[in-house]
């Protein structure tokens, strides 16, 4: 099996749905296992991405760990056999430590932001690219929903 540990990263983007599903193809072609991964960010990267924005922090760390873990179980419900994991911490490092204690053999992630988030913030995906420990599958916005 060429891949068997599959883990797709999601946020509340259309382009990360579009991953899921690309993720849910992959697994279902392979027949192994997927887990739906989102990275709760900390704090203080949540306060300083607020503030580059003009926006305010958020407030509540643990209310937003309750909403997160919610709408990632829901989601990962929604894609039969799919287990839920909730990280935290700086997104691309997160995943990478996690892919690496994991034994993930592919990592599946949505390539969907614009030059302004890319220039002040990074980007996510080309991080993950560039050190992950497995081979990634970056899907392009609106490209995962295949037949």
């Amino acid at each position: 099996m060429p891949y068997s540990r599959i883990a797709v990263c999601v946020d509340a983007s259309e382009a990360a749905l579009a991953a899921l599903d690309e993720a849910r193809r992959v697994r279902d072609a392979c027949g192994g296992e997927l887990t739906v991964v989102h990275v709760l960010e900390s704090p203080s990267a949540l306060v300083a991405v607020a503030t580059a924005f003009g926006g305010a922090p958020v407030n509540e760390p643990q209310i937003e760990r309750e909403a997160a873990t919610a709408w990632l179980q829901e989601l990962a419900a929604s894609i039969p056999g799919a287990a839920a994991v909730l990280l935290e911490g700086e997104p691309a490092p997160a995943v990478q430590a996690w892919a690496r204690e994991t034994g993930a053999d592919l990592i599946v992630a949505a390539r969907h932001h614009g030059l302004v988030e890319r220039v002040l913030l990074g980007s996510f995906a080309g991080q993950v690219t560039h050190h992950a420990p497995c081979p990634v599958l970056l899907v392009p916005p609106g490209e995962g929903a295949r037949s």
